[in-house]
């Protein structure tokens, strides 16, 4: 009986001895393989170049400022929407919880008009014309509180918008700019109470007093000029703050609240009193309002007042407002 031989088992060659070398030169190939090798594709198409000239609406020319200038009327346009908001701000700011609220625009003028009627118009007798001496002095205290107020206000408001400036840019002229508008709105509701005087005193509304506005708005440039050198002014040297609330008070007695005939004050003093802008736009305004004549030489000389004044402010506010965030 045959019996069949196992199988034999072959084992495999061995490796050559090259074959190490081999495996750890392949990482190296590999990595010569990955940077020879082009990058991916990207999902991101390259930037297109830059044409050589772009349209005109998105080009933004920055040049030097002039030193000494007026307003830039194109930049405030630009900005005018911030303007109604500085104002709407601080009005609701001003008769935020409180009781009487805008009532308060009325109450001032008319507190004073009571206090200066028991003492002037008893006891002194003013000269007033035939006109209820209530009257007539509400008449002058209504846009001298709307002028004493804006020129107040106005002379602390870039101190006191310090945060505002040092963080975001605006025309600084905004800042007192508000002030004014602030005023003429406590000016317009104020404005009512006058007119019920009126009525209530038996006079009528006379067609002069249609011609208000105006005076109003000459007046409103006196206390924007006066106001703006002020803030300036306080910026650089503090002591306007304790200065201005002094000065305004003092000014009140220069200026027709109190009186109105033009004799009261003698003619030596006609000529040279109108010099303060306010004499004669307040004169005139309770001229208009109260059906008197007017008095057009105090007018011409207080609106040519004002309107320096204004420029000089101007030109003096815009001049160190590029400093106010470096020494504010």
């Amino acid at each position: 009986m045959h019996t069949p031989k196992p199988l034999a088992t072959q084992t495999p060659p061995a490796a050559p001895a090259e074959a190490p070398a081999a495996d750890a030169a392949a990482p190296f190939a590999a990595s010569a393989a990955t940077a020879t090798a082009p990058p991916p594709p990207s999902n991101h198409a390259p930037p297109a170049p830059a044409p050589d000239h772009l349209p005109d609406e998105h080009l933004t020319i920055i040049q030097p400022r002039p030193g000494w200038q007026i307003i830039d009327l194109a930049e405030a346009w630009r900005y005018r929407e911030l303007l109604y908001f500085f104002v709407w701000r601080d009005v609701k700011v001003r008769y935020k919880q409180t009781i009487l609220g805008a009532a308060w625009a009325i109450l001032q003028p008319f507190a004073q008009m009571v206090v200066f009627s028991i003492f002037f118009g008893r006891m002194v007798e003013m000269p007033t014309a035939g006109i209820p001496y209530p009257l007539f002095v509400f008449a002058g205290l209504l846009p001298w509180t709307f002028f004493s107020n804006a020129v107040t206000s106005s002379s602390g408001s870039v101190v006191g918008n310090q945060n505002l400036i040092t963080k975001v840019y605006f025309p600084r002229l905004f800042i007192p700019a508000t002030c004014v508008g602030v005023g003429l709105v406590d000016f317009a509701i104020a404005f009512g109470m006058l007119l019920v005087l009126m009525l209530y005193y038996g006079l009528t509304w006379p067609a002069s007093l249609l011609l208000a506005p105006l005076i109003v708005l000459g007046l409103s440039v006196a206390a924007f000029g006066i106001g703006t050198l002020l803030a300036a002014l306080t910026v650089a040297y503090r002591d306007f703050r304790y200065v201005v609330p002094f000065t305004v008070q003092l000014w009140m007695f220069a200026t027709p609240t109190i009186y109105m005939d033009a004799a009261a004050v003698g003619p030596r003093w006609q000529l040279v009193l109108p010099l303060n802008p306010a004499y004669g736009l307040i004169y005139n305004f309770r001229a208009l309002a109260l059906g008197r004549p007017l008095d057009l030489y105090a007018l011409g000389v207080s609106l040519a007042v004002a309107a320096a004044v204004l420029v000089i402010g101007c030109l003096y506010f815009r001049r160190v407002e590029r400093c106010f965030a470096d020494i504010i």
